[in-house]
């Protein structure tokens, strides 16, 4: 481990173990979050071969979500990533959630056991996300906005990846499942690498006082809320995407085409946001992280609006207003978990991050069951003007981090 001996602790040596670290969870974290769409990128394909029901389908991706959240809580409630390597963590819940993706290779299309499969295959990858942003702060203070930024432009280059992994493999959706599978596994296993930085700290038994900051510590109270806000539209937009895009673009020209330009915008519309959480990163170690969260979002807010107004137009004209939505809808996440690990004790940090991101997953159970329903109900323009309101919600919570960013914690 580093820091063990006067050579290791020289400054050269520290940087690039740093630097080497990163890379590696970086990789590994994009290779394993391909499982997360894994089903809702070929659930087209999936359903011209065996139909099913319209709320079966939802339930193939809320279900991920759902599983997230319970996960999540369960993470954070044993304190697993505070108490134990959170490499070995990571590992294990990526070969595990990988063997869960690969079930559905077997199992009927939109069945129970398909549903239950991506249900504990996102309670597994609470494992991996808050995880790898427990070990990637861990290597900095100054820097950690880039860090996380880095952490969270990993995940969202891993979820934009099955879209090009299906338009690739046509309408052969098992090789889809069946990559992001192995991708997973050896995502897992390359974690290990890794080394845990200076800043790492381990806790030697779980508290429940630390959940309790999430409530009683203003300044974490308000990057949670802000972060509810973000998550109101962004899981909703990243699942339904390639859906809402292909009906777009079929009022524009033939479905073949439709569909094939749909899954290349969506991939680039949500992989563009890896390059935004970057450039966000080392924006907000510069001007601040809730600076950076509120220009985001209203950035995000502007473009759903527009997205609103835009459908069904020029093919063009859409695709660069949800590339330009892709970007910005993404670009704050990172910032929210960043502020929880400044203000929360280092030992605590890791049980804080997971139970964010427990209760943001938690509400996009709810947005992206929802989200087709609606859509059939008040049309996909109207479904873009309600997830507009959530960034306007994470504003008002942020906007007191900006004007008080030091105010007292109770």
């Amino acid at each position: 481990m580093p820091g063990h001996n006067g050579k290791m602790n020289s400054l050269p040596t520290r940087i690039a173990r740093k630097q080497q670290s990163i890379t590696l969870l970086v990789v590994a974290e994009i290779m394993v979050m391909t499982l997360w769409f894994s089903s809702a990128a070929v659930l087209p394909d999936m359903v011209a071969e065996n139909p099913v029901s319209g709320l079966r389908q939802a339930m193939l991706s809320s279900a991920v979500q759902a599983g997230f959240a319970i996960g999540a809580v369960v993470f954070a409630l044993l304190g697993l990533a505070d108490r134990f390597d959170p490499r070995r963590v990571f590992m294990l819940s990526a070969l595990g959630a990988a063997l869960l993706n690969a079930g559905l290779l077997a199992l009927p299309i939109g069945s129970s056991a398909a549903i239950c499969a991506r249900f504990l295959t996102g309670a597994l990858l609470a494992g991996v996300y808050p995880v790898g942003m427990k070990i990637a702060v861990g290597w900095g203070e100054k820097d950690r906005g880039l860090l996380v930024g880095l952490l969270v432009g990993a995940l969202t280059l891993g979820s934009a990846a099955p879209h090009l992994l299906s338009l690739a493999g046509g309408a052969d959706w098992r090789s889809v499942v069946a990559a992001a599978s192995v991708l997973s596994a050896l995502g897992g296993g390359l974690v290990l690498f890794a080394g845990l930085g200076p800043h790492h700290a381990q806790a030697i038994r779980f508290r429940f006082a630390s959940l309790k900051r999430a409530w009683t510590d203003k300044r974490i109270r308000a990057a949670f809320a802000g972060y509810l806000g973000h998550m109101w539209e962004l899981y909703a937009m990243w699942a339904w995407i390639g859906i809402a895009l292909t009906a777009s673009f079929a009022l524009r020209t033939d479905a073949v085409a439709a569909a094939n330009a749909a899954k290349l915008t969506a991939f680039s519309a949500i992989g563009i946001g890896a390059v935004a959480c970057v450039v966000a990163g080392l924006i907000a170690d510069r001007i601040g992280k809730a600076e950076v969260t509120i220009l985001a979002m209203a950035g995000s807010g502007s473009a759903a609006l527009a997205a609103a107004f835009s459908f069904g137009g020029p093919i063009w004209i859409v695709a660069l207003v949800f590339l330009l939505w892709g970007a910005f809808i993404v670009a704050d996440s990172a910032q929210f978990s960043a502020l929880v690990a400044d203000y929360a004790p280092p030992a605590e940090a890791g049980a804080l991050m997971t139970l964010q991101t427990a209760l943001g997953f938690a509400l996009t159970v709810m947005t992206v069951q929802v989200t087709p329903w609606l859509a059939e109900w008040i049309g996909w323009r109207g479904v873009f003007a309600v997830l507009a309101a959530g960034p306007a919600l994470g504003i008002a919570a942020m906007w007191q981090l900006r004007r008080r960013p030091d105010m007292d914690k109770s």
